[in-house]
């Protein structure tokens, strides 16, 4: 609906190796009495959105192991004074500490598996197109 159509086709055209060329235009002066539909923040926060949703989609084990590696960074932070209280004393008192901590980190394994599946797919599916390309003859 916006900038987002030249961000997708420009990286989807990377990723099939297409071939990009720049064509010039001529700009011209916009006519007395119109104005810009165009918002900076909002035209680049949708720009953005986009880059991190095709980031996901074809790059998904990179994408998945930054969210695991958060979920991880987290889990230790908020287990490491239950972990630390217990080789101290050998009781936890923190239980919501714990149990927080510890469905963080089985967020992040679960977060980790789901980019390596979606990498196998993705991976699959580059490999198939190739092959289709090389039997078109390209």
């Amino acid at each position: 609906t916006g900038f987002e159509i030249e961000t997708e086709m420009t990286l989807h055209g990377l990723d099939k190796r297409f071939i990009i060329q720049e064509i010039p235009i001529d700009y011209f002066q916009r006519p007395d009495g119109s104005t810009s539909k165009l918002n900076t923040t909002r035209d680049g926060i949708r720009v953005v959105r986009t880059i991190v949703t095709i980031f996901r989609q074809y790059r998904p084990l990179v994408f998945f192991s930054y969210l695991s590696g958060i979920f991880i960074l987290l889990g230790l932070a908020i287990g490491f004074p239950v972990i630390q209280e217990f080789l101290n004393t050998g009781y936890i008192s923190k239980l919501p500490s714990a149990i927080l901590a510890s469905s963080l980190e089985i967020i992040a394994i679960i977060l980790m598996a789901c980019g390596l599946i979606l990498d196998t797919v993705v991976n699959h599916h580059r490999r198939e197109y190739e092959l289709w390309r090389l039997s078109q003859g390209s």
